[in-house]
């Protein structure tokens, strides 16, 4: 983890911030003022169990400058192998419906500089929506914790960073991840990206009883203007560890307008009517402006 620390150091214009489709995340805020809308599906599977999300909407608000707060409602299900190999993991009957629900808050803690990362938290609160019974939700409220770091260095963005899942329920336990991932702008419509993305194992009673090491790679394709509308897409296996499988694919949407300044407006309309006087009077504007 520190070495996944210290190389997302390395490195600025501003590219687009990460989240979906990786796995690893950001400390970008949203704009002040501004939204961002995912519909999105994904599955992470094991030989134990594959589970799956979608459809998924997430939905991101710039509330305050640096501030972000985010929340996902997401539907899905669960296919266990029930395979006594894997046992407790894995066992059981599929099932779908409402899982956990997710809400946080990003905060943008140190702005980049030419020499120093943007440096930011993303903390989650996972809700018990999904029906623990089923294996639909873990039945207790759950924490993600992060630090993230980014940088960019012309058509390149470094990201990375660790955190540590909290999950106070039976069967599970806390464990650590982290990862880092790599970006670049091909062209105005297409940018593409790898991660590494790792995590401890995360219970008894899990797909992912085993920790495991990931290679993710995917991208955003920019559907309308540079980046009003975007298809997300990425797909990764494991290298090391429990075998792995993650996949991803949505559609993201964002929209919001900046506040103009009062005295930038009072010149506008300044500029306006002594246009108009000139017009009409035939003066020279050289003073006027």
């Amino acid at each position: 983890m520190a070495v996944l620390l210290l190389l997302a150091g390395l490195g600025g214009s501003k590219l687009w911030a990460q989240g979906p489709p990786f796995q690893v995340d950001d400390p970008v805020p949203v704009d002040f003022k501004h939204y961002e809308f995912y519909i999105f599906g994904a599955t992470d599977g094991t030989p134990a169990e594959t589970d799956y999300t979608g459809p998924a909407f997430e939905f991101n608000w710039g509330a305050v400058p640096r501030v972000q707060l985010h929340a996902i409602l997401p539907f899905g299900g669960i296919r266990p192998s029930n395979n006594p190999i894997y046992f407790p993991s894995g066992e059981g009957s599929s099932a779908t419906g409402l899982v956990d629900m997710e809400f946080g808050v990003k905060l943008a803690m140190i702005k980049e500089t030419k020499t120093i990362p943007q440096i930011g938290t993303f903390t989650m609160l996972e809700i018990p929506t999904g029906n623990s019974d089923k294996g639909l939700g873990v039945g207790k409220v759950w924490y993600r914790l992060p630090v993230w770091l980014q940088k960019n260095e012309g058509k390149w963005l470094f990201d990375g960073g660790a955190g540590e899942t909290v999950v106070p329920q039976t069967g599970f336990h806390d464990f650590p991840y982290g990862g880092f991932l790599l970006k670049r702008e091909m062209n105005k419509k297409l940018e593409i990206a790898a991660e590494v993305f790792a995590h401890g194992g995360e219970g008894p009673v899990t797909p992912q009883a085993q920790a495991s090491t990931m290679i993710d790679a995917g991208g955003y394709w920019h559907l309308k203007g540079e980046d009003t509308m975007q298809l997300l897409f990425a797909y990764g296996h494991s290298v090391a560890g429990r075998t792995e499988n993650y996949a991803y694919l949505g559609l993201y949407w964002t929209w919001g307008k900046d506040d103009k300044k009062p005295d930038d407006k009072d010149a506008d309309e300044k500029k306006t009517s002594l246009l108009k006087n000139a017009m009409f009077s035939g003066h020279s504007l050289k003073n006027g402006f």
